[in-house]
């Protein structure tokens, strides 16, 4: 079974200054700013990205379009109800649930969840600021995600 790697991206800061639902809020200059540096790093160090899987919230949203717009061959992109508000185990069943076809998904979401599942594959805590990324190598089908530790290959924000 060939080697399979996940992606966890936490979304760019967001501007809490307005009264719109949690759903609806947008990204803060701050978080513009970030975004682009995670989708530099991902071209930088990453082959190739087959899908992915993001948020509905516009934050999550947002952060992917700037983000894949450093990229020279964007993904496939699905957005999923699931991955907004999860726990990490609800991230966890979203990527066992995944296509055994992919072979490198992006998850763009929120903590605590992101945090959460990051730190279940990596059997030790993981902490995931506003667009960190956590990458990780998992062997055998998506099904077994989390059935033992993964290795993590990369962590944290991409630096200025």
């Amino acid at each position: 079974m060939s080697e399979r790697t996940l992606v966890l991206l936490r979304h760019a800061k967001s501007d809490w200054s307005g009264d719109e639902p949690d759903v609806d809020r947008p990204l803060a200059d701050r978080g513009r700013r970030q975004a682009p540096k995670a989708g530099r790093w991902l071209a930088a160090n990453l082959d190739r990205i087959d899908l992915a899987v993001v948020s509905p919230a516009l934050r999550a949203r947002s952060t992917w379009e700037l983000v894949s717009a450093e990229l020279a061959a964007p993904p496939a992109t699905r957005y999923d109800e699931r991955v907004y508000a999860a726990s990490g185990e609800d991230l966890l069943d979203a990527v066992r649930g995944l296509d055994d076809e992919l072979t490198t998904v992006v998850l763009v979401g929120h903590n605590p969840g992101m945090e959460d599942l990051a730190s279940l594959l990596a059997g030790r805590w993981v902490s995931l600021v506003t667009s960190a990324l956590a990458v990780f190598s998992l062997s055998g089908p998506w099904s077994a995600a989390g059935e033992r530790p993964a290795t993590l290959r990369a962590s944290g924000r991409p630096p200025d």
